[in-house]
């Protein structure tokens, strides 16, 4: 979650956290707006974070699950005993609180290793799947394939996303996806248009997007975030991203909770000043949601304040 599209393993088993393979359960509402806030750094041998430090968001992603497995709050929840899990699942499901995986991560580079987007991605399910989750977020960030420009990335994200949908079906389970926001508008960087194509392909089986806001260089007041972008990714801003081919109510804000969730705090505003953003695009008809990475800079006193009126 923190890489900067400026700076220019083939798949492993995960059959040590996977039980046989698990029958459909889930039936995920998909919440509307989203309030998701991202779990990586550890938080206690309890793992999740307590319901009552994130009471106002809807939405918790464990992060992260990789080309090479589980890794760190993904890992240590799939390591619970099955007991534990269900009892702490159902805790968060009580309080209104979704629990999902995300893929990937900055690390993870799936198309220019050469990972199978359908044999990814039907591993990837059977975790979910495996954990009672309640779906996947896809945190694709193989900057290399997607400035290379040949549309490599933009197929291997489209294939991959419609074969989770195949074993996560809509409206059972929960799939966002988490972009960076300069993907979101045409840029001669990203030839093969990054995820305005990927928004073309299979758009309508993503439920949201998580925007990266953060990172960049831009979207660090108001004005940048939600209006104008400023050079060198113009349109991509908040309210311009609809001309591009996105709903507008499926962009959720994303912002560090902390300066040190971001490159050198870059892209951070402090939740007090993103409350005033979130009611200036609230006043033009945006209900989407707001995205924190990570717990514990962001909290129940951080979404509070986010919030600003709009959603209080």
């Amino acid at each position: 979650m923190t890489s900067s599209v400026l700076a220019a393993l083939a798949l492993a088993s995960v059959s040590s956290v996977l039980a046989a393979p698990a029958s459909l359960k889930s039936r995920a509402t998909v919440p509307s707006p989203a309030f998701v806030i991202y779990t990586d750094g550890f938080v206690s041998a309890d793992v999740l974070p307590p319901v009552d430090q994130i009471t106002g968001f809807n939405v918790v992603a464990l992060s992260f699950l990789t080309l090479a497995g589980p890794r760190d709050q993904a890992q240590a929840f799939a390591q619970l005993p099955a007991d534990q899990r269900t009892a702490k699942k159902a805790e968060y499901n009580q309080a209104g609180i979704s629990l999902i995986v995300s893929a990937f991560g900055q690390t993870d580079e799936p198309t220019t290793t050469g990972a199978d987007p359908v044999g990814t991605a039907n591993t990837m399910a059977q975790f979910v799947l495996a954990n009672a989750l309640d779906g996947i977020d896809v945190d694709y960030e193989d900057l290399d394939a997607m400035n290379k420009g040949d549309g490599a990335a933009e197929q291997w994200v489209s294939t991959f996303t419609t074969t989770l949908r195949q074993t996560l079906p809509q409206g059972q389970f929960i799939l966002s996806h988490a972009p960076l926001a300069p993907w979101l508008a045409p840029n001669a960087q990203f030839k093969a248009g990054a995820y305005v194509t990927v928004n073309k392909n299979v758009g309508s089986l993503i439920d949201w997007y998580n925007v990266q806001f953060y990172n960049q260089h831009l979207y660090n007041d108001c004005d940048g975030l939600i209006n104008t972008a400023g050079s060198p990714f113009l349109g991509s801003a908040l309210l311009e991203i609809p001309s591009n081919g996105f709903e507008l109510n499926k962009l959720v804000i994303g912002k560090p909770g902390a300066p040190q969730n971001a490159n050198n705090g870059d892209g951070f505003i402090d939740p007090a000043t993103l409350g005033t953003c979130i009611d200036q695009a609230a006043a033009k008809g945006w209900n989407a949601g707001i995205m924190a990475f990570e717990f514990p800079g962001a909290d129940v006193n951080w979404i509070k304040a986010a919030k600003g009126t709009s959603f209080q």
